[in-house]
């Protein structure tokens, strides 16, 4: 498609969509605007986006597109700016915020000035942030959920997927209610959960000073997404306070009755409680990307032997595999440790397992 388009906010996904938009429809020109200079700058000699904009209000004026990729709590106050700017009679404005009924609350401004506002969120990110980290490949086989309004037409949505060839996602299309109680069991409320047991062990430090040694490998498994930026994920959590608020209620009562199991050393209930967990966590899609982001790893085990981890490295970089993140499990000395590699994409995973295979004798899964 030709157009222009204005992408607002070019962190990792204001960023990535750029390049996405760009590589789907290489007649767009894309305008980019942040509040940071430093990141607009670096956007343009990176050659993420043509044209830096003067101001959000001058880049809206000409778009044809415009991507509001910022905080929840700016994207609402984007849409009320563009409320005053004279913008383009078949403009389309979509978002990338990853809670949507205040966001969709706020669009009916536009919609009332007849402006067609869909919402939007692509279900994917990266344990790297910025524009720096931004890559096409970030959205490819994610799930990028559509909310439009009541006013959006087949035709709008038609042109907005269109837009967004690129990403090579799998557009999925929901209510604002239903997008954020979504989100909040398989993705907002893990977070809390996960930030939960962060501060546990915190705690437990002060009594057991060898702790942060120790919590390793499952620990680190499971409170990995802990590590993700406090301050998005405080605006998310305050967005979506009231699904979360019922989540957090639900759990204490749950957590009630895991306490009376154990405390009345039931192993029959013990028993159910890990059976069903596990049950239901083997049946969810292997490798696909969600609301959480999705870790390509691969699993080795190798032996206590000085230079394996470079010939296995090594080996990935004969055939240009690239590799995201490295990090080792169960290594003890005179014993095999766990070498877990971690991918951008499931190709390049397959690739890397393949290549392991054939040039390697260490066991790859």
């Amino acid at each position: 498609m030709k157009g222009t388009v204005l992408v607002a906010g070019l962190g990792l996904i204001g960023g990535s969509l750029c390049i996405s938009i760009k590589k789907g429809n290489p007649e767009a020109e894309i305008i980019g605007y942040d509040r940071n200079p430093k990141d607009l700058s670096l956007a343009k000699e990176l050659g993420i986006i043509d044209q830096e904009a003067g101001s959000f209000e001058e880049g809206a004026e000409n778009a044809d597109l415009i991507i509001l990729a910022v905080p929840v709590i700016q994207i609402t106050k984007l849409i009320q700016a563009l409320c005053k700017v004279g913008l383009k009679k078949n403009v389309l404005v979509t978002d990338a915020g990853s809670v949507k009924s205040p966001i969709m609350e706020t669009a009916k401004l536009l919609t009332d000035k007849g402006i067609a506002f869909i919402g939007g969120h692509p279900m994917a990110g990266s344990h790297k942030s910025g524009v720096k980290a931004a890559k096409d490949l970030l959205f490819e086989n994610a799930y990028y959920i559509l909310t439009p309004g009541e006013d959006a037409s087949a035709q709008r949505l038609e042109e907005l997927q269109s837009w967004l060839k690129g990403t090579r996602a799998k557009f999925l299309q929901l209510n604002a209610r239903e997008h954020d109680e979504l989100t909040g069991v398989v993705s907002h409320f893990p977070h809390l959960i996960a930030s939960s047991l962060v501060h546990t062990a915190k705690s437990a430090q002060e009594n057991f000073p060898y702790i942060s040694r120790l919590a390793a490998g499952g620990f680190k498994d499971t409170t990995r997404i802990a590590s993700a930026d406090p301050q998005m994920w405080s605006d998310i959590t305050l967005q979506n306070n009231n699904v979360l608020i019922k989540l957090l209620r639900d759990w204490k009562e749950h957590t009630g009755e895991l306490l009376e199991m154990i405390e009345n050393q039931d192993y029959d209930e013990t028993y159910r409680f890990f059976s069903e967990a596990k049950e239901f966590r083997d049946g969810l899609p292997v490798k696909s990307k969600g609301a959480i982001p999705a870790f390509y790893d691969l699993y080795i085990d190798i032996p206590d032997h000085p230079g394996v981890i470079a010939e296995i490295t090594s080996v990935l970089a004969e055939d240009e595999i690239s590799i995201t993140n490295i990090r080792v499990l169960e290594m003890r000395e005179d014993a095999v440790g766990r070498l877990v590699i971690s991918f951008l994409s499931n190709g390049d995973l397959e690739k890397g397992k393949t290549v392991l295979q054939e040039k390697t004798q260490y066991e790859v899964f």
